[in-house]
């Protein structure tokens, strides 16, 4: 019963892609009546071929593909490396507090748009991929998660490897992160859909054609 209603939980996400699909494939007049469901009205594939053959199309695909990349990637290092540290005791960390007040300051406040473009703009990183890449390059909330997904790791693992003879990056990397990958994997999902979904970034900062995102292009 219960894999049941997860089932039909599910199906009913894909019903507005569904719906979508449909209407991507459907006529003009269908469309316009409101005549689409999940199934395709008077069927063609009109949009589809004049999509596909425009070339800025793919121009600002690849471009949306190389900022999810290098964004994920720049996330996931700076989410990693700063959650780490600052999910050990006080005893181990002892400026931890003062970072962590940082940390939740930043994350419920914040400068807004216009101080943001200014400084962009001070850099001169407006109109390059970088300006969509690094203001962004450390999601506080992902650190959060991870900060309390760490902390699951016993301190006696830690012990354990010390007196293997591992240092503190061979405990990092050879015994929290393989312990961590389900909670990082989900970070890495999280982060990649928010960099591809994002919006109001490339409007802002991005002013020639050639470099817009799918998004915007």
């Amino acid at each position: 019963a219960i894999w049941l209603v997860v089932l039909l939980f599910a199906l009913s996400c894909l019903l507005p892609l569904l719906n979508m699909v449909a209407i991507s494939l459907s006529g003009s007049d269908a469309v316009a009546a409101n005549k689409v469901g999940l199934w395709p009205v008077d069927f063609t594939i009109t949009t589809y071929n004049k999509l596909l053959g425009d070339s800025q199309f793919w121009h600002s695909f690849w471009i949306s593909v190389k900022r999810v990349v290098i964004g994920t990637l720049i996330n996931m290092f700076f989410t990693i490396s700063m959650a780490y540290p600052l999910s050990k005791s006080k005893k181990r960390f002892r400026a931890r507090e003062i970072y962590m007040k940082i940390v939740i300051f930043a994350m419920l406040f914040n400068g807004g748009v216009i101080p943001l473009f200014m400084v962009v703009s001070k850099l001169h990183l407006n109109n390059t991929i970088w300006s969509l890449v690094l203001p962004g390059a450390v999601p506080v909330f992902n650190v959060i998660l991870l900060i309390n997904f760490f902390k699951g790791v016993p301190e006696s693992l830690d012990e354990a490897a010390r007196i293997d003879g591992l240092t503190e990056y061979g405990i990092y990397f050879r015994v929290v992160l393989p312990l961590a990958k389900g909670g990082i994997a989900t970070l890495i999902i999280s982060s990649f859909v928010t960099v591809w979904n994002d919006f109001m970034g490339p409007l802002i900062y991005l002013s020639s054609l050639e470099k817009k995102t799918l998004q915007l292009g």
